[in-house]
């Protein structure tokens, strides 16, 4: 699965596949997110819905 992330480092707009679907916080305050790298190899991180989180095939 292909998403668009912000790479900071170069301040523009790229797509990348996603690596993994990730889960920050506990105790119902849980943010969602995809995790995704560059072609030189940085990670890169976009937060979204819990519905997008929970439809991505990964």
């Amino acid at each position: 699965m292909k998403a668009t992330f912000y790479d900071v480092k170069t301040r523009q707009k790229v797509e990348a596949d996603v690596t993994e679907k990730v889960v920050y916080g506990e105790g119902g305050r849980e943010r969602y997110a995809f995790r995704g790298k560059t072609a030189d190899g940085r990670t890169l991180t976009k937060f979204v819905s819990k519905d997008d989180w929970e439809k991505a095939q990964v």
